[in-house]
């Protein structure tokens, strides 16, 4: 009885700690991203300046949380991993490719003179298409991936979906909020002014994009339909829309008159209940509607090798993560070359 207890529970605490890896990725490296998203907006070359100086202490700490979901999804579910990475190796390797660019740009452009302009691009454009390729991703994993025998059974382009570009363009709204939300807390003048205006038309896209999803998804995957809407099951998942709306409502009333970074907050509250709606319309599944947690996981021996891993570095990336954010805290003061208390 004990043993069988264990090879219920154990696949489902390795579930949550990678659902908790790919959260905290989306709701860090959602804030660098988003800021990446609106950065050719900017009217002026000194709210550029501050923009980046503002999140390059902590966007490298960021990704590290995608590396380790990617790392766990590998050890832990290689079902799943052998699965999806054929099914969605192209926005993958763009994907990469795009944090890779962004990435360059952040040594390059401080250097740059004369074609700073192009850094400026490279940056933003990495921004851009780093997200909508996640925005394809998940349109994918909620449509579901074609499977026989156990293998991936489409084609590199499978994953084209018009569910995946209204993913996309969601989460290029809520990374803009975020990002925006971000620069209000860690900005002030006219930075802030723009941050402001901004993050009340990502919240007009975001909110549009988040009620469009949800019903094309309802419309296009019955099994998503039958997840949401079943009865008594309603009544269960009916508080995660209504909490939903009035995080949206608090936010467009708190952009000018809340607190600094009530805006911030509520963006990653706001993101948190989409990641909530998608774990409830994919549950119990891997790989969607072909392999559950219990059956792509690795063997005990194998998780309990990688336990001991988790417990070594899970709280070391949480503690170098934490004291990043807490050491610079402050307003970014980019004449200063620093931080201000």
């Amino acid at each position: 009885m004990t043993e069988l207890m264990h090879a219920h529970y154990i696949p489902l605490v390795f579930a949550a700690v990678v659902a908790f890896c790919v959260t905290v990725y989306v709701l860090a490296d959602g804030l660098d991203l988003g800021v990446g998203i609106i950065f050719l907006v900017a009217p002026r070359e000194e709210d550029r300046d501050l923009m980046m100086a503002s999140i390059e202490p902590v966007w490298d700490g960021n990704e590290t949380w995608l590396v380790m979901g990617g790392t766990l999804l590998i050890a832990a579910f290689p079902a799943g991993y052998y699965i999806l990475l054929p099914a969605f190796y192209l926005p993958v390797m763009l994907m990469l490719f795009a944090l890779i660019f962004r990435g360059v740009a952040f040594g390059f452009r401080l250097q740059a003179r004369r074609f700073r302009y192009v850094w400026d691009i490279a940056f933003s454009a990495g921004s851009i298409v780093a997200t909508m390729c996640q925005g394809l991703i998940l349109g994918g994993l909620i449509e579901g991936v074609p499977v026989a025998n156990g293998m991936f059974a489409g084609g590199p382009f499978s994953f084209l979906s018009l569910l995946g570009v209204l993913c996309g363009v969601g989460l290029i709204g809520g990374y803009a909020l975020m990002g925006a939300g971000w620069l209000i807390w860690k900005a002030e003048g006219r930075t802030q002014i723009f941050a402001r205006e901004i993050a009340h038309a990502a919240l007009l896209l975001t909110a549009f994009m988040m009620a469009l999803v949800s019903l094309w998804s309802a419309w296009s995957v019955p099994e998503v339909a039958a997840r949401w809407f079943a009865w008594p099951g309603i009544l269960a998942l009916a508080p995660v829309p209504l909490v939903t709306l009035a995080v949206i409502v608090a936010l467009w009333r708190g952009i000018w008159t809340g607190a600094e970074p009530r805006t911030f907050i509520l963006s990653l509250v706001l993101f948190a209940l989409g990641l909530i709606g998608l774990v409830v319309s994919l549950w119990p599944y891997v790989v969607p509607r072909a392999v559950t947690v219990w059956d792509g996981a690795s063997d005990p021996q194998t998780l309990a090798f990688i336990s001991v891993g988790l417990v070594v570095v899970l709280p070391i990336v949480l503690s170098y993560q934490a004291h990043a954010y807490w050491v610079f805290r402050g307003k970014t003061v980019v004449h200063e070359g620093g931080y201000g208390d």
